[in-house]
């Protein structure tokens, strides 16, 4: 008995390390290839058309995780609140990660945002998609992460694999942030956060830069784009980092 409850004691402080830090996987934009979440009793589960969301840039939005443990490491299942809805704040501050968790049968929820795109629209592959009512916040399973290496997923500027069959879309006159890694690979903000910085606005992003805490071979800049420039990964995984303000960046497709 006593081995058995040392051994839940680790599941629990690992499956809790993991939530502090999981965010750098998140704000992912589309429906995922398979539903593998237990949805709660107000769930649905529909059939969506392929469809395009325009219009998005400075819209807000919030996620819950639902992790449980995989082989190997651990999976995550993300359900985002847009479009459904704003992500009203009072519900948002009302929910519970421990009910949560409960409700839906899994050892570990975690709450993120609220966020803000910054791309201008999203190109969705038509899926299955499950529909959970959180507290009175509506959100549809968005995108499934693999967790294979715990230290590595809670590690800011660290690409993580997520599977969300999108097209992140920025149009022309529109400015970027890009982060440009020491190996040349560049990865454009998806979303920022208030979570770490509640006054953070769009507004301060250009000058964010001096108050990162990057990793030595590591730039920030921001850009005017002169043409219409695209995240593809609809046949392949994303790549998504976070910064140390737990705003999140895609992997740059184009070349």
């Amino acid at each position: 008995m006593t081995t058995v409850l040392r051994s839940r004691r680790g599941i629990t402080n690992t499956f809790a390390t993991i939530a502090a830090g999981l965010l750098v996987l998140t704000g992912c934009g589309s429906d995922a290839s398979t539903p593998t979440a237990t949805p709660s009793k107000d769930s649905t589960t529909t059939t969506a058309a392929s469809k395009t969301a325009t219009d998005l840039r400075g819209k807000r939005y919030c996620e819950v995780l639902l992790l449980r443990p995989a082989d190997p490491g651990f999976t995550a299942d993300v359900y985002n609140s847009y479009p459904m809805n704003d992500c009203p704040e009072a519900e948002w501050l009302a929910l519970d990660a421990g009910s949560i968790a409960t409700a839906n049968g899994v050892p570990i929820a975690r709450l993120n945002g609220p966020r803000y795109w910054l791309m201008d629209e999203i190109q969705k592959t038509s899926e299955e998609t499950t529909t959970v009512d959180f507290g009175g916040i509506e959100m549809a399973k968005r995108a499934t992460v693999e967790i294979p290496d715990v230290v590595k997923a809670n590690t800011p500027y660290t690409p993580n694999h997520v599977n969300r069959k999108t097209v992140f879309s920025f149009n022309a006159g529109s400015t970027i942030y890009e982060l440009t890694g020491p190996d040349g690979a560049k990865y454009v903000m998806q979303s920022w956060s208030q979570q770490n910085d509640p006054t953070l606005v769009e507004s301060g992003l250009a000058s964010l830069g001096a108050r990162l805490k990057l990793p030595t071979g590591w730039t920030y800049a921001p850009r005017v784009l002169t043409s219409r420039f695209q995240v593809v990964t609809t046949t392949e995984d994303a790549f998504v980092i976070q910064d140390d303000l737990r705003n999140s960046y895609s992997r740059e497709t184009e070349r």
